[in-house]
This record gives C-alpha cells, structure tokens and sequence, in this order.
C-alpha cells in the first residue's frame, strides 16, 4: 500500500509570530520557517507503518511557494521515499486555501493511487482544520479525524479519535484519509546521513495548472491584529476579600 502524506510550510513553532505595522498580514522577515508540527506527525505515523509492513512507499506532498521544497526535504530525511513539490504561488505571504489545495490533492490521488493520506489536523498558521475533509468530500473516500492511536488491518482501519468528551474508537474502509493529533506520535529527528541521502531522492516539482486547478484566493484578510493584552492581576488578603472581588465582577 502506498501512503500520501501532504505537509506544510510554516513558521517554526518556537517563533514569536509579528505583526505587520499596517496590519495587513504576519511579518516573515528573516523568520524561521518549518513544516507544520502536525504535519511532522502524519510523517513519522507513514514510516512507523511502512516499518510495520503495512505501507509499501511514502510519498509526500507540498503545495505552496518553492521553497517549500525544504520541507519536503525534511520529509524525506526523516523517512518519505519521494517528494512531489506543487508550486502554486510566488508569493511567501500568500496561503493557498483549503478547497484549492483539497482540489490539487484529489489530483495527485487520482494519479498516485494511495491507499491511505495522511495529514495533519490542521497547520498552526491559519487553523483551518478543513482541508482532510474536504479532501474526503472530493474522493468519497472514509475519513477519520483528530487520530491519537491507528491500526490499519487488511482493507479496514481502527482509528481512536480526541474528542470533547474522551476518546472514540471508530473503523474504517480503506482507502481512507486520516488527519492526525498532537498525542499519536513523537516524531524522530532526521539523522546526519538520511539528511544527506534525501538530497539524492526524487522530488517531482509541478504547477497548479498542470492539475487545472484555480488557487486564486476566495477570502480577503481584512485585518490582522495581536491579542489583546491580559488586564494584570490583583492581590488580596483573605478569602472574603477574594469573594467580594469576585461578587464586583460579576462572577459569582
């Protein structure tokens, strides 16, 4: 079975994100940038079952600016057997939405035949959360969603999925696409040699147009603006001073 593993290019986690003076967007300047933690886990979960015997061949998958191409290097040193890099736009600043991404995804499903996407839940940049689903949508393949344990047997999947109120269990047909939570995996780190070995594997370099697909923008950013500052906090010296506070605020 071969596994499709989409991941994303965005800033590193450990970056403070700034905003721009005008508020017209997120500043990159000389900002670290990396693939998307979530993203890293879909990866390391495909080598786990590639190492399992379960998946034959991982293939991973980016769809931004060229230099994304790092990313999907990082994919490839830590495990991935090949890359396929879609540039879809020039521009650092632009991010391609989910619906066109979901778009292009369905096409390289229809051409690389996987039997499983794995994918992050969502990328820590706009939090969309939708592109798995719509990817789903768009194949009519099962979907399972938010996985923190998986199990692929045969032509079906056991997935246990993170939500409000526990854990769920649930089965899937294969093919199947799979988006993946925080607690499933801890992603290894790639080693010297593998990083050195990725430069030598394929990676593919295509357009949105070579798929017919439009990645013109639907939503307008009006405004980006930092949270509000927490209003500092205050000491007192006995409970029913902290009960008097409270009851000034309303909350009791």
């Amino acid at each position: 079975m071969k596994a499709l593993v989409p991941v994303k290019r965005v800033i590193d986690y450990n970056v403070k994100v700034r905003v721009k003076a005008d508020g017209s967007g997120v500043d990159l300047a000389n900002v670290k940038m990396s693939m998307n933690p979530f993203d890293e886990i879909a990866v390391e979960e495909a080598i786990r079952l590639k190492e399992a015997g379960k998946v034959d061949e991982i293939v991973a998958v980016s769809i931004g600016v060229k230099q994304a191409q790092e990313t999907l290097r990082t994919a490839l040193a830590m495990g991935a057997d090949r890359a396929i890099l879609v540039v879809a736009t020039d521009d650092v600043h632009a991010d391609i939405e989910p619906l066109a991404v979901a778009k292009i995804l369905k096409a390289i499903v229809d051409e690389e035949q996987p039997g499983l996407v794995l994918c992050g839940k969502q990328a820590i940049d706009n939090d969309m959360n939708a592109t798995g689903q719509m990817l789903s949508a768009l194949l009519g393949w099962s979907q399972a969603t938010f996985a923190s344990e998986v199990d692929v047997e045969g032509n079906s999947a056991k997935i246990t999925r993170e939500v409000d109120g526990g854990l769920q269990t649930i089965s899937v047909k294969m093919p199947a696409i799979v988006t993946v939570d925080l607690r499933l995996n801890e992603p290894r780190y790639a080693s010297l040699p593998n990083i050195m070995k990725a430069k030598k594997k394929p990676l593919d370099e295509k357009s949105a147009a070579d798929y017919g697909v439009d990645v013109s923008p639907r939503l307008e950013v009006v405004k980006t603006e930092e949270p509000a500052q927490r209003a500092a906090g205050i000491t007192v010296g006995s409970v029913d001073e902290l009960i008097e506070k409270l009851k000034e605020a309303g909350a009791v």
